[in-house]
């Protein structure tokens, strides 16, 4: 019955229409075995090459035992076979994480674009439970998905829609530790689902019903918000909260790596919410840069090993520093060239700026640090902004500000002027 529900779900779903090489997860228990066996029942119609990939976790006397007879089997079947064997302190955790890098491993090296693992609806209902226990958020209730992307292909599960007890009583290995509650994944399928199906026998049929419609809504919000731009500012601003705590959940998806808190997400929801310029140190040495016209979270860069801290400029001369080219006394020819009074008596230092700066404006004396809040200059652009200083006092903060120290030479026989062009890039 199974063989022919999954080979019309093969037709339907098309999983392998772009994958030649196929490696499939196989532990030795019966899901595993059934997803190899069917799998290898329909290759020819499907067009595929197999590979078994098999991990020893070395927990139980049986596992070496278990690793000879699949090898062997695999060679009896003419399969390629790889295994690797864990190490180290175990958890669960660490054994899921050691398993599929040493299956993006085999991928990268051998050339199979997809990983098959026999996740079944059994342990789609026992997922979205599990993070029901652990307060997971509504997006991450909606369980496994049949395809995704992984190493350099695809991760498939192709038996989702099948339950445990549709499968054979084909030759595996039992796993005694799968009933013992050590666990919570154990714990979830051994004593919790059971007492509660008592309540409800199709219980498992519901949590996966709420896994696929959490996975529908999101898709719906997702279409629905399509095409805005939320790292700027105006526009997340105009949505009300739910939509700006939906639409930065669909930002923070392109950092799959940043895996923050609910209470680091608050964190980053009320910055956006109240701060008017700020940068927030994340974790895993990301940052969030936010400006009064967008923000954006990347990973912190060493910006002050990758730039000139300063340069010295003699009349006459000509150069490049930043993102601008100056000339001391020669103009330049081109559009948006800037002009400020300078003495033709000392070189210019051309710097960027350093905390205490200040520069005489209207008559007073006004830090630089406030007077890029009054202007709400962003971070980028104060971490870039060049200062021209002459004679140790500021005269002019590139396309900010003038002094009125250079207003004042304007009319001194000894001054020029020193001219500034950005350039194109």
């Amino acid at each position: 019955m199974i063989d022919q529900k999954f080979r019309k779900q093969m037709q339907e779903k098309k999983y392998f229409q772009n994958h030649r090489k196929v490696l499939v997860a196989v532990s030795g228990g019966l899901d595993s075995m059934t997803l190899f066996h069917l799998l290898y029942q329909n290759r020819a119609e499907l067009e595929i090459e197999l590979g078994i990939a098999h991990v020893n976790h070395k927990q139980r006397p049986e596992s070496n035992m278990e690793e000879k007879e699949l090898s062997n089997f695999a060679q009896q079947l003419g399969v390629k076979f790889f295994s690797s064997n864990f190490s180290g302190d175990f958890s669960e955790e660490k054994a899921r994480r050691f398993r599929y890098r040493f299956f993006e491993e085999i991928m990268l090296t051998e050339g199979y674009t997809a990983l098959v693992t026999a996740h079944h609806a059994d342990d789609q209902a026992e997922t979205v439970f599990m993070r029901l226990i652990r307060g997971a958020r509504l997006r991450h209730l909606s369980g496994m998905t049949e395809v995704q992307p992984f190493a350099n292909g695809e991760l498939i599960r192709p038996l989702l829609c099948f339950h445990k007890q549709d499968f054979p009583d084909i030759l595996h290995f039992e796993d005694e530790s799968n009933f013992q509650n050590d666990y919570l994944r154990n714990r979830i399928r051994n004593l919790y689902l059971p007492s509660l199906e008592k309540e409800n026998p199709r219980f498992k049929d519901s949590l996966i019903s709420l896994g696929k419609e959490v996975e529908e809504l999101q898709v719906a919000l997702s279409h629905l918000t399509q095409g805005l731009d939320i790292t700027k500012l105006e526009v997340f601003e105009r949505q009300i909260p739910e939509v700006q705590n939906f639409l930065l959940q669909e930002y923070l998806k392109e950092f799959p790596s940043l895996n923050l808190t609910k209470k680091q997400f608050a964190e980053i929801l009320g910055i956006l919410r109240t701060k008017a310029n700020y940068i927030h140190p994340l974790k895993d040495g990301y940052e969030l840069v936010k400006d009064y016209k967008h923000f954006e979270i990347r990973k912190i860069s060493r910006r002050s090993d990758l730039k000139m801290e300063s340069i010295l400029l003699e009349c006459g001369n000509l150069l490049q520093f930043g993102e601008y080219q100056f000339s001391f006394g020669s103009p330049l020819e081109g559009e948006n060239v800037q002009a400020i009074s300078v003495s033709r008596e000392t070189p210019i230092l051309l710097r960027h700026r350093k905390t205490g700066d200040f520069l005489r404006l209207k008559g007073h004396h006004k830090k630089l640090r406030r007077l890029f809040i009054d202007q709400k200059i962003p971070f980028e652009e104060r971490e870039k902004a060049i200062i021209v200083e002459q004679n140790h006092q500021i005269l002019a903060i590139v396309n900010i500000a003038i002094s009125d120290l250079s207003k004042e030479l304007k009319s001194d026989i000894m001054s020029t002027v020193l001219y500034i062009q950005k350039l194109d890039r």
